[in-house]
């Protein structure tokens, strides 16, 4: 009896595993080629940014990639939202709080994650070529802590 028990327990884990890989696989898409262009204007200059998922004008989920090139500087800002960020490639140095100060922020290399709180400030600096991917809900929002920081293509 015991034998049997323990056999029906495999087959079942076996079925939810399987049907789980099919769940899975028949959601999955295809590697998308990533089509990189200008950042939105909130951001300075020289930024480059690609949609894998969603719209990040909207509300929903979305996920972007946003490149940067070695030393660029996003000044303090917050978001209506939680900000999720994994690093994919670089340095992405990053602090919280309402002044950029470079001798207190953390570098994150390929693999590190951080989640910037809704509404808490934070500032960030590429460290040599880097790209993030951006996970969050839309609208996307980005607010400057200091106005005079807002790029001038998005200023009022």
């Amino acid at each position: 009896m015991r034998f049997i028990t323990k056999a029906a327990l495999l087959l079942s884990i076996a079925a939810i595993a399987t049907s789980a890989q099919t769940t899975i696989s028949s959601h999955a898409s295809a590697q998308p080629e990533i089509k990189w262009g200008p950042a939105p204007p909130v951001f300075p200059a020289g930024a480059q940014m690609a949609v894998l998922q969603g719209d990040p004008s909207s509300n929903g989920v979305f996920t972007v990639r946003l490149r940067f090139p070695d030393g660029y500087k996003i000044a303090p800002h917050t978001h209506p939202t939680d900000e999720n960020v994994t690093v994919i490639s670089g340095t992405f140095k990053l602090a919280m709080g309402k002044t950029f100060d470079a001798n207190g922020m953390t570098a994150l290399t390929a693999g590190g994650f951080v989640t910037a709180p809704a509404n808490m400030a934070h500032y960030a600096q590429a460290q040599g070529t880097t790209i993030v991917q951006v996970h969050a809900v839309g609208p996307f929002a980005l607010t400057y802590v200091n106005p005079a920081d807002t790029p001038k293509a998005v200023s009022r």
